[in-house]
Parts: structure tokens; C-alpha cells; sequence
């Protein structure tokens, strides 16, 4: 047995199966016999493309080095982690066979595996948990290798003790994961003028009336906003909406500020950050106020029950618990 561990998830399968039968397998059938391929990375990638046309170009080499590492890099004698999700096991077990291909399967690609140890989840650290838990297909298993091991060889993991120092980092992480979740999926998946009508619905959402200008002749101004139905009572909101990731200066932001008229307020938002300048700009104006990336977020966050569905699909976000700090009882 080596010191190498693998994590795979088979979420297209039935879940006991691999157990049951004492295997590992993955998908991608089209690619036929993976030992018939040049054992290279290029080699798969060009396989990949053949047998997938329509795949993404960036998830190309992702997909096929998984291909490629399950059929050239596993090795007889390396770890596999399989966690099964209907029981909360941890199944830890040791490949036995070299790399095979079966015709009509619901995971052709195969390998042989002797499991030695079902392990509650609860035995883990939430760290490690996390670390099997990654959305890839097949990983190598390396932070928490350690924490792994001593399951198997029947130790303690020190899982409590590696819990009360990382439960707050885990909180971070997903934190940190949903928010490059949120302002992915508005950079990328609507167009500028979209993303002004998002900007829209959310002024809406938080008690406005809001309405988007038209595009041809907007003078720099995207969304006007006002709390009356017919937009006659002060104060009238100027809303710049800039789709951007960049760092917005202070020449921008007085731009916007030049286009507000005496009892109207300007509000910019934009999915990156703004520069000092900008922000010492934005408090020396009372009528005026900057919405970064973080802000927005904030926004989305407490006004996305009232959301209409097609910006839920959008963002597809759900209620959940995370693990918080670890309170000492002495305080």
C-alpha cells in the first residue's frame, strides 16, 4: 500500500454499487478505451475534443486530466476515498487492479478496490470533510492525508482538536466561495444592459420604483429610482451601473456626481472595488454613494427572498449553517 490517496465521487450511480461490487469507476464513455490513447495529457485532450464537440473549451483540460490521471497515474496499491451520501460514510479502500474499460456501463472507466474501512463522517474533521468534498470528479487527497491515514490504521484523527482551530476558516471559505459564486455569475452570464436591469429589480426589492434608461441616450445615467409611483417627489435616485471587475477612480465617480441636479442623489455600482480617491470623493458628498462588489453583495443577501424567479435561477442561493467561532466557555 502506498502513501498516495485518491478521492473520487460517482454521484451518476447508484450509490452502494462500488461497494457492493468493489470498484471505482468515472463516466465519459464516448472516449472509448482510455489504454488505447497515448499516455500524454495532450494526447487526451485532443481524444476529449474529438469525442465531446460541443464541451466548453476551458473545461476541456479538466475533464481530461481526470481521464488521464484515472487511467496513468492511479496506481495498484494507491488509497481511494469514496464518500457514499445516502449513509455518511467515508469508505477508505486500496486499488487492486490495473486501469480496464466495460462496454455499457454506467462508469466504463474502472478499477478493481479492496474496501477496507466504512468510516462515519463524524470522525472527521470538518477540514478534511471539506477537502473530499471538492466538486471534481477525482482529486488527489493531500492537505488532510495524515487525518485519513490514521483512520484507516485504526488512530485517533485529532479531528477535534483540528476543528476548534479551523472552524472559522471554513466559515470564510464558503463565505468567500458564494461570493465569487455571485459576482461570476453577473459578470458573465448577463449582458451590460441586463445587469442594468438587475440593478433595477433590486432597487425595486428594497422599496423603490425603479426604471431603466434607454440605452441610446442615457447621458452616463443607467436606472433613475424614486420613492413615488410617478417620480415627481424628491429625492431621485441616478443610478451608474458599470458590469466591471476593475477598480473604478475618481474621475468616473465625478462624472456621475456632474449629472446630479440639485436634490437628486447619485448612487454607482459596480462589481469591483473603487480607489481611495474615489472613496474620499464619495464622503465629502453627502448626495452620493458608491456600491462595490462587497455591498452589492450585501444587498443581494438581505433583499433575495422578494426576488422575482428568473433572478433566483440567476443566482440560485439557499439558506444554510456553517460552523461559527468556537466560544470559550471562560468568556
Amino acid at each position: 500500500m502506498t502513501d498516495v490517496i485518491w478521492g473520487l465521487h460517482m454521484a451518476e450511480i447508484e450509490p452502494f454499487a462500488p461497494l457492493e461490487e468493489n470498484f471505482i469507476g468515472i463516466g465519459w464513455e464516448k472516449m472509448g478505451d482510455l489504454s488505447a490513447i497515448s499516455p500524454s495529457r495532450e494526447h487526451f485532450k485532443d481524444q476529449f475534443t474529438q469525442a465531446y464537440p460541443n464541451e466548453k473549451m476551458g473545461a476541456i483540460p479538466v475533464k481530461a486530466g481526470i481521464l488521464y490521471r484515472f487511467a496513468c497515474e492511479i496506481s495498484v496499491g494507491d488509497i481511494v476515498i469514496y464518500p457514499s451520501k445516502p449513509d455518511r460514510m467515508v469508505n477508505i479502500g486500496v486499488v487492486e487492479s490495473e486501469y480496464s474499460f466495460g462496454v455499457d456501463l454506467k462508469y466504463p472507466h474502472r478499477r478493481k478496490v479492496k474496501w477496507l474501512k466504512h468510516l462515519p463522517r463524524s470522525i472527521f474533521s470538518q477540514s478534511a470533510l471539506h477537502e473530499i468534498g471538492a466538486i471534481l470528479t477525482m482529486f488527489r487527497v493531500a492537505t488532510h492525508a495524515d487525518e485519513f491515514k490514521a483512520a484507516l490504521d485504526g488512530q485517533a484523527t485529532g479531528a477535534e482538536d483540528i476543528d476548534d482551530e479551523t472552524a472559522d476558516e471554513i466559515a470564510i471559505q464558503v463565505e468567500e466561495t458564494t461570493e465569487d459564486f455571485i459576482i461570476k455569475r453577473l459578470k458573465t452570464k448577463l449582458s451590460p444592459y441586463e445587469f442594468e436591469r438587475f440593478i433595477a429589480h433590486l432597487l425595486i426589492c428594497m422599496g423603490y420604483h425603479a426604471r431603466v434608461t434607454q440605452q441610446s441616450s442615457d447621458g452616463g445615467i443607467d436606472v433613475i429610482a424614486h420613492k413615488d409611483e410617478l417620480g415627481f417627489e424628491p429625492p431621485i435616485i441616478k443610478v451608474q451601473c458599470k458590469q466591471t471587475l476593475d477598480q473604478i477612480g475618481r474621475p468616473k465617480v465625478q462624472e456621475l456626481h456632474g449629472a446630479i441636479e440639485p436634490g437628486e442623489h447619485g448612487l454607482f455600482v459596480t462589481l469591483g472595488p473603487f480607489s481611495n480617491e474615489a472613496r474620499i470623493f464619495e464622503r465629502t458628498k453627502p448626495n452620493l454613494r458608491l456600491i462595490d462588489g462587497n455591498a452589492l453583495i450585501e444587498l443581494i443577501y438581505a433583499h433575495y427572498a422578494a426576488f422575482d424567479t428568473r433572478y433566483k435561477i440567476l443566482l440560485p442561493l439557499r439558506n444554510t449553517s456553517i460552523p461559527g467561532a468556537i466560544l470559550d466557555p471562560s468568556d
